[in-house]
């Protein structure tokens, strides 16, 4: 069998296509469901293998552009036509004749999808080389394939009629295509299994889809893996201009640390303190210290609202740099490190960086037995929650390019307005909107001035009540 023979195979069922994705429409609308959840609507979405084009319809995007090597199938999908998602949304619809192993096509895309593709795909390395072609260094690419363990069951649905059948198939592990992507330049954020059973029997599809499916262990034999990854790009000698935020409530004798330890980097800097309505005087405090260091850019804030989770949300609003750092006012993390953080992300080591505490030894004081279980113990939990490695979800140190966090602001709507703490709305955003997020790993140091204003059981309920959150709303959807 040759490139050509593939060809023609699906040339051959295109007019047939849609009456056997009828057949399977329990699975089908499961797929554009994953595909939904995973790439915002109004995006720049380009599906390769599009067929006869309802995938790409079923994303939503403000500018869609479907290729496939087959001429029916592009034939049936241009005579399709499907409203947009909402009427104040302009969508845009392109379908074309193209090879992804021969790419034409010169346009750069949020989101390129690959569903089912490498299965069919005569050359892969080849074809993801390509794949360059149409990316940002912001682009995503969404890829889905059939678990190879499930190879003889579809062969045997092939037999029985139950499934359309097809030429000799690519079967591939995630480990292949892990190894694909690295190969031709490309660096994976985090991979899903979905779909434990793929037809529709009341109660039981819905248990087993939605739950067990999700399940650690158990999801290695799901039907649909779906691996999400990025183009790795090189670093620039680009500086960026940078905002760090300081929620400051009751830190009185540490507003002026934070001001002469932080090292200078970037192109220009700028402090913004949120002062959240103190006993001490810290924003007195502040003042005095805008006073004393003119030459530094800093502006006080008092905070309008309660809790960190505002504080930040309000000071990234006022924020004018490039780049957004959250630091601490206790300085448990120390300032020295920021220049770190600031690296990864200019050299796009990931997209999101977020500090981790939990490596280096501690100074005696500066975290409870209980509380350093309790870190760890929900890193372990989140890191299974948001697909992405993590070890300290509570480090207050988190960084982010400003139009990244505007991105997350806009679909914030998705969680809502949730956390007190401010780290998980950004976690949260970050992972749903498939950013690759890395950890710099700091020591942490015992605060020289004040008292902790973390409560051990108050603020561990909320945490339990977080990850119940993340897993119904990013996980067991």
């Amino acid at each position: 069998m040759d490139k050509n023979v593939i060809k023609s195979y699906f040339n051959a069922i295109a007019s047939t296509r849609k009456q056997w994705k009828k057949k399977r429409k329990y699975y089908n609308l499961s797929i554009e469901k994953y595909f939904s959840f995973l790439i915002p609507a109004g995006s720049r979405v380009l599906e390769i293998g599009c067929g006869t084009g309802e995938l790409l319809y079923a994303v939503h995007p403000s500018y869609g552009v479907g290729i496939d090597f087959s001429e029916e199938m592009i034939k049936i999908a241009r005579a399709s036509s499907q409203p947009c998602a909402s009427t104040a949304t302009t969508c845009t619809y392109k379908f074309i004749v193209d090879d992804i192993e021969e790419l034409q096509l010169d346009e750069k895309f949020d989101y390129v999808i690959m569903s089912d593709l490498a299965m069919s795909l005569w050359d892969i390395q080849k074809a993801f080389l390509c794949l360059h072609k149409v990316c940002h260094e912001k682009t995503k690419i969404v890829i889905s394939n059939y678990n190879f363990l499930w190879e003889p069951m579809l062969k045997l649905a092939e037999k029985l009629k139950l499934k359309l059948e097809q030429p000799n198939q690519n079967w591939l592990s995630t480990h292949d295509v892990n190894n694909l992507l690295h190969l031709t330049g490309f660096e994976l954020i985090k991979t899903e299994r979905k779909i434990l059973l793929p037809f529709y029997i009341p109660l039981l599809t819905s248990l087993f889809n939605r739950f067990l499916a999700n399940l650690p262990f158990l999801n290695r034999l799901n039907l649909v893996n779906f691996i999400i990854a990025r183009p790795v790009t090189r670093s620039t000698d680009c500086d960026y201009s940078v905002s760090i935020i300081i929620p400051a409530r009751n830190e009185k004798g540490n507003i002026e640390n934070a001001i002469k330890r932080l090292p200078e980097f970037g192109s220009s800097q700028e402090f913004i303190f949120v002062e959240g309505h103190s006993s001490d005087r810290t924003y007195e405090e502040i003042l005095r210290i805008k006073d004393k260091y003119p030459d530094k850019n800093i502006k006080a804030l008092i905070q309008t609202g309660k809790g960190k989770g505002n504080a930040v949300r309000e000071g990234f609003e006022a924020a004018t740099g490039d780049i957004l750092f959250i630091l601490d006012a206790d300085l448990t993390t120390p300032p020295e490190d920021m220049p770190k953080f600031y690296d990864a992300l200019k050299k796009n080591k990931g997209e999101f960086i977020n500090g981790c505490r939990l490596v280096y030894p501690m100074e005696k004081q500066a975290m409870r037995l209980l509380n350093l279980i309790a870190n760890k113990s929900f890193g372990v939990l989140f890191s299974y929650l948001l697909g992405q490695s993590l070890k300290d979800t509570l480090c207050g140190t988190k960084v982010l390019f400003k139009k990244d966090y505007e991105t997350i602001k806009a679909n914030r709507h998705y969680f809502g307005d949730f956390d007190p703490f401010g780290d998980f709305d950004l976690l949260f955003g970050a992972a749903k909107l498939n950013m690759k997020i890395t950890e710099i790993i700091v020591r942490y140091k015992d605060r020289k001035y004040g008292s902790t204003q973390i409560s051990r059981f108050r603020h561990g309920w909320l945490l339990i009540k977080m990850c119940a959150f993340a897993a119904k709303k990013i996980k067991f959807i």
